[in-house]
């Protein structure tokens, strides 16, 4: 297995500039919006990874065209009617991919099978099983309510559906996304604790930008059809990809600019900007992007803070809480225990391999500061934990990350900018 030992990253008080992909949660939405929309629609995204070739093989495995040019995707929209109606795609490890083409595809009505990567078929789809109570067909290939599946579909007779969000928010912007298929108007309506969370606002806004009217009243939300499609779209950089550089900010006392990110974006992960923020970080709006300066700082206090709504964030925040003056304390991790691998675990298991002492519940991670020892990190086949750790390796030097190429599921040439630096 390649494995990568980073050399220690000493700022020099100079600006380190760099540039992350485009956002993949913006991303992924405008390309499904855009596939079963009724015209074509041009997306200037920049760089993409993974997650998005997946999404893009799996459109066109459907008939519908997505071309790559230069700095831009455009996309054939299908008006609904897919082209192939006996297709079999294949979402590989894409989170966004399986949940938001598996409704869509129920939406849209045809006959599908449904492959994945074996890390993606450990993680439940419990989606399905509400599609099937809306009438839909779907044969389990392998475990009951997992990927691979086939599914059969006549189209959604029902006007509403209701998604439970301490599940998974997914599920309900998967539904959102797929609501406008039906040119009539759709209810969605939400439960649970998280149904003002920051991805259901991002679908929303997505709705928004593809002339999709809808109204919100309470945990309730009525999707009514497209009005006017927008020919052309620019994407939004990825903020969680940013996040692991403005880190370095308040690590290594240094300055980060990254190119084209907004301090007025709705992604999610904004609000790890603000703990930055609370910890001395000076953040700058220029044109170029957004400059975060931690050159004043010389330590920070740990971390105590609910994390549910940007929990991609949660690992960053760990790998950072061994050099803080305090013990940190993070709740609302529950869910995360079934992302790509039980992140949960993996932050766990990773600091102890580095004689960091944590203490975890099933919703709460408690990490101690001490001076971390040579280890070698484990990625756990999750893009998030090497990209998170390679913070404390950096810091560092002497911490070596197993598996440094799954990162290329959101973020190509993650390690080859950090080598740079």
């Amino acid at each position: 297995m390649k494995s990568i030992c980073l050399p220690q990253f000493h700022s020099n008080g100079e600006r380190i500039t760099v540039s992350v992909p485009a956002s993949k949660s913006l991303l992924n939405r405008a390309l499904v919006l855009a596939a079963f929309c009724n015209s074509t629609v041009t997306l200037e995204c920049g760089t993409f990874a993974e997650d998005t070739r997946a999404l893009i093989g799996c459109l066109n495995a459907l008939g519908i065209c997505v071309e790559h040019n230069a700095e831009c995707l455009t996309v054939h929209g299908c008006n609904g009617n897919i082209p192939n109606k006996n297709a079999e795609i294949n979402v590989m490890s894409a989170g966004t991919a399986a949940r938001f083409l598996t409704v869509a595809l129920a939406f849209c009505g045809g006959d599908y099978t449904v492959t994945a990567s074996e890390q993606m078929q450990q993680r439940p789809m419990e989606v399905l099983s509400l599609l099937e109570n809306a009438g839909v067909s779907v044969e389990y290939l392998r475990e009951c309510g997992h990927l691979p599946i086939r599914l059969h579909s006549t189209g959604i007779a029902v006007d509403e559906l209701t998604v439970d969000t301490d599940t998974s928010t997914q599920y309900a912007s998967a539904i959102l996304l797929a609501a406008p298929i039906c040119k009539r108007p759709f209810t969605l309506k939400l439960t649970g604790s998280r149904t003002n969370g920051s991805y259901i606002g991002l679908t929303l806004q997505s709705l928004e930008k593809f002339g999709i009217s809808w109204t919100r009243t309470g945990d309730e939300i009525v999707v009514s059809p497209t009005n006017a499609t927008p020919n052309y779209l620019q994407i939004e950089p990825d903020i969680s990809g940013a996040c692991y550089f403005y880190a370095l900010a308040l690590l290594c006392s240094a300055k980060v600019l990254v190119r084209r990110v907004r301090e007025n974006s709705k992604q999610g992960d904004m609000k790890f900007l603000h703990l930055l923020a609370d910890r001395g970080v000076q953040f700058t709006q220029l044109d170029e992007g957004l400059l975060a300066d931690g050159s004043s700082v010389k330590e920070f206090n740990g971390f105590i803070e609910g994390v549910k709504d940007f929990s991609d964030q949660a690992l960053t925040i760990c790998a950072l809480a061994p050099f803080a003056a305090s013990p940190t304390h993070i709740t609302g991790v529950a869910h995360i225990r079934k992302q790509e691998c039980d992140r949960v675990c993996a932050i766990q298991a990773n600091l102890a391999r580095l004689g960091i002492k944590t203490e975890v519940t099933e919703d709460s991670v408690t990490v101690f500061p001490a001076s971390i020892q040579r280890g070698t990190i484990d990625s756990f086949g999750d893009h998030r934990v090497v990209m998170s750790f390679a913070l404390a390796a950096l810091k560092t030097g002497i911490v070596t990350i197993n598996d440094p190429d799954c990162c290329k599921k959101t973020f190509d040439d993650f390690f080859e900018i950090v080598a740079r630096l």
